[in-house]
């Protein structure tokens, strides 16, 4: 696994997002810094509190003038049920092809109970308004995820 360098231009992407409209990172260039954040999947316990704990920081990151997206392989259609089972206040994207999680070294092997499969390894990448890679979290943890990006941004990325 392979991240993208630290202070180059963010791996650009353009992905469906739970409502079916393209996002895309250029988006955002010169408005907003991004928080690009990759789950393994919508609705499984880890994934819930750490995308609730988003939801609730939200004016937070807001005041910071940072946008978070999340990232799975989800289908839009999964997307929105979790959006809505949650009342989720920002995009959830579909990667479904994984390919933007393989530009940014995230898609690889997993190990659960025992078996062995290829999946996203649970990572937040926070890009400035100029399309920068400021920071990678590798060791997300789901409960203080919210925070500790906040964290960051504050201190200045």
């Amino acid at each position: 696994m392979t991240f993208p360098k630290i202070g180059n231009l963010a791996p650009a992407f353009n992905l469906t997002n739970q409502a079916g409209v393209d996002v895309a990172l250029k988006d955002y260039k010169g408005k907003k810094n991004v928080v690009l954040y990759f789950y393994p999947k919508a609705s499984t316990p880890g994934c819930t509190v750490q995308a609730c704990g988003i939801k609730d920081s939200r004016s937070d990151f807001d005041a910071l003038e940072t946008v978070v997206l999340g990232v799975s392989p989800d289908a839009p259609a999964k997307l929105q049920k979790f959006v809505d089972k949650y009342a989720l206040n920002f995009d959830l994207l579909a990667d479904e092809d994984h390919s933007i999680a393989e530009k940014y070294g995230v898609w690889g092997l997993k190990k659960f109970m025992g078996r062995e499969f290829m999946g996203i390894l649970r990572t937040s990448f926070i890009i400035d308004k100029e399309g920068r890679l400021r920071h990678i979290i590798d060791k997300v943890n789901t409960k203080t995820h919210d925070q500790d990006v906040l964290s960051i941004l504050r201190n200045g990325i």
